[in-house]
């Protein structure tokens, strides 16, 4: 594992592309987590000072209240990486009980689970949210039960093919064979084989929760005011194209890069497993 971590690093370090997305991601979660540190409110207003270009008393210049845009565009990254985190390991639980269980089983049970993920994939994920904020309020904490808990059945279906793979291997078949708790076997040796593809898959879970949240809140269905993410401030940008471009332009470019640098880092990791093995 710690050779394998190595290689990883190295392979980081020799690639100009990766060990420029990983400088990109350090920097963006150090600013977002920084933000509150700075001396400006993403919420205060200042009507003398509207539709401000980016200048060096306002690095991103300011929106229509007068609400200095950089500092929004870092809270907004903030809650994007929130939701991007969060979503993944509520996702990547689901997923890791759901495929582990089914492929290990098998049977019915795998017959069962494999159906009901099928009927969930057939649903388009926008009738979902539809259907659930009539039910619960949208926000930060919606955003995420959504995006975590319908976004698990691809992952599900690589876990489960992983773990079809590992059942049949020496060991497990040993520890069935003395007697050992179903539970255990799954979870000292099947989860810890698994792993690498986890990973690879939790990573690019992190990219599609950033790029759905965008889509959410642009629509009007995400991140409420006066709370801010790079999609919410896409979607207020529409009506400003022309006076204030760069309201659109910077977080945008923010999703951008963001899902690039991790798609990045995610290919990478994808390598050096592929390596290992």
């Amino acid at each position: 594992m710690t050779q394998g971590i190595t290689k990883t690093w190295r392979a980081l370090l020799s690639s100009p592309l990766y060990t420029a997305s990983f400088i990109f991601l350090v920097l963006l979660i150090i600013l977002s987590l920084a933000a509150p540190l700075f001396p400006f409110s993403p919420t205060k207003t200042d009507v003398t000072n509207v539709w401000q270009g980016p200048s060096l008393s306002h690095w991103f210049g300011t929106d229509d209240l007068g609400r200095d845009y950089f500092i929004r565009v870092l809270y907004g990254g903030r809650v994007s990486l929130i939701v991007g985190f969060s979503a993944m390991l509520a996702s990547t639980f689901i997923a890791t009980l759901v495929g582990v269980v089914s492929g290990y089983f098998g049977g019915w049970i795998d017959n069962l689970i494999m159906r009901l993920v099928e009927i969930l994939s057939s649903i388009p994920w926008l009738v979902l949210v539809i259907v659930l904020s009539v039910f619960l309020k949208p926000g930060l904490t919606t955003i995420i039960i959504v995006i975590g808990c319908f976004s698990w059945m691809g992952i599900s279906r690589l876990i489960r093919a992983e773990t079809l793979s590992v059942k049949n291997r020496d060991y497990v078949i040993y520890s069935e064979f003395i007697g050992e708790n179903k539970a255990k076997i799954m979870m000292r040796h099947i989860i810890p084989n698994i792993l690498p593809i986890l990973i690879v898959a939790a990573t690019n879970s992190i990219s599609s929760a950033i790029m759905t949240e965008s889509a959410l809140s642009f629509l009007g269905m995400g991140i409420q005011q006066p709370m801010s993410s790079w999609g919410s401030l896409l979607q207020n940008a529409q009506s400003s194209l022309q006076r204030a471009p760069y309201m659109a332009v910077l977080p945008g470019l923010f999703v951008l890069l963001t899902i690039y640098s991790i798609n990045n880092l995610s290919e990478l990791i994808k390598s050096a497993i592929q390596r290992e093995v």
